[in-house]
């Protein structure tokens, strides 16, 4: 029986069993280390890690996150990422999940910017138990030029802090708060319906 009634229904929510197969499985990939968008020994590797929050400021030991993201020189890869790895192609597309105290990892490259005057940042969705539909966010990297005048982070004053990553040494440090005081920045994307807060 067919209708006409195209009204959108919510994304699939994820868990309460979800991540308890292994490193592959639990990201429903046909390959390992889909965390790892270039190997641990690249030259030019950086581990963006950190963790998943709840609203009650409890880490989430279950949630996925995906990262999209240009090369280091600012190129948008075209290359499939998400039912291959090549392991000399950067495809600039991760997916892992988080451990059992919240703490999710990738190893990856710090990108370029995309444009002239703007700031890098990796792309950044959320999936996470009792989320209707993903969300989505950035991390911007510290100390990058273009930070202090990218429209987007001038656009949320204060608030932007909650998109810039911390670094330590060759790691990026961005926690993901989903509720609460500290809650990440999280933006609309086109053609999805949210609910209303």
């Amino acid at each position: 029986m067919t209708t006409n009634d195209l009204t959108p229904t919510p994304g699939q929510t994820i868990g309460p069993f979800f991540g308890y197969f292994n490193a592959a499985e639990s990201v429903h990939l046909p390959f390992e280390n889909g965390d790892n968008l270039v190997p641990p020994g690249d030259a030019r590797a950086v581990q963006l890690t950190g963790t998943v929050y709840d609203g009650q400021g409890t880490p989430i030991p279950d949630a996925m996150i995906e990262i999209w993201q240009a090369d280091e020189h600012g190129n948008i890869p075209t290359q499939d990422g998400s039912l291959i790895r090549d392991p000399f192609a950067f495809t600039g597309w991760g997916r892992a999940t988080t451990d059992n105290v919240g703490t999710y990892r990738f190893t990856t490259v710090e990108p370029g910017a995309t444009d002239t005057g703007k700031a890098p940042f990796i792309h950044v969705v959320v999936f996470a138990r009792g989320l209707l539909n993903k969300l989505h966010t950035r991390v911007y990297l510290p100390d990058t030029e273009g930070i202090d005048h990218d429209e987007t982070l001038v656009a949320l004053g204060d608030r932007a802090q909650t998109l810039i990553a911390k670094r330590d040494g060759k790691r990026l440090l961005f926690d993901i708060h989903l509720q609460g005081d500290q809650e990440t920045v999280f933006f609309q994307f086109p053609g999805m319906t949210y609910p209303k807060a």
